[in-house]
Order: structure tokens, then sequence, then C-alpha cells
């Protein structure tokens, strides 16, 4: 599981969807009570965003006209936050990671910053 937290609109579907579903299964997690702690140590969650992340990635889905059927559940991603505290979580090497494994998202990449670094 992996919160990517690149602007949403240089993803491509799989890893749209995919960080979508990884919102959900980090508050199943949660939930299970299993410990997050390993993700936190490899920089793979920050754990104040996880209700703003899947917010955020849900307008960029139906923005492009998907269906959205999965509220997340605010009581698991405040419990997240309030019992585990983000270190080593670093956007700039999530961006590098995510154009170096997909050919889509290093090309939705170079558009959006040739759009948006004006």
């Amino acid at each position: 599981m992996r919160m990517w937290d690149v602007p949403p609109r240089m993803m491509c579907r799989k890893h749209l969807l995919g960080e979508h579903v990884e919102m959900h299964m980090f508050t199943g997690t949660f939930r299970k009570k299993v410990n997050l702690k390993g993700y936190l140590d490899r920089g793979l969650i920050d754990t104040n965003k996880v209700q703003h992340r899947h917010d955020e990635l849900v307008a960029e889905m139906i923005r492009r006209g998907y269906n959205h059927k999965s509220p997340i559940d605010v009581d698991l991603c405040i419990g997240i936050k309030d019992n585990y505290r983000t270190y080593k979580f670093d956007i700039d090497v999530n961006i590098a990671e995510l154009i170096r494994r997909c050919a889509e998202c290093r090309g939705l990449y170079n558009e959006y910053t040739r759009i948006y670094s004006t």
C-alpha cells in the first residue's frame, strides 16, 4: 500500500484508482488493529492526510467522469491521524518513483508541469 500524494491530475487511471483503494485499505488495516509502523518507516503514508487525500482522489475521479460509491470512514481516518505520527514522507521521492514506474504518469506529469509551472 502506498500514498503517492502527487497532484491527482498527473496520475494515470490505474494509479489514481489504485491509490483510492489504498486509502480504504489503510483505514481497514487500522480498523483491524494492524500496526502501520512499517508503512510509516518506509515513508509510504502521511497519516495526517488519509481523509483529505481520499477526497482529492474522488474529486479527480468525478472530474474524469468515473463513479464513486465508497465514502471513507472519517472516524478511522481520525484514529490513524491521532495514533500515528508521520515522518520520512517525501512527495518528491514519490513523484520520482511514480514517473519512473509508469510511462503514462510520466507523460501526465510532463504535461502537468508544463501547464501549471507558468
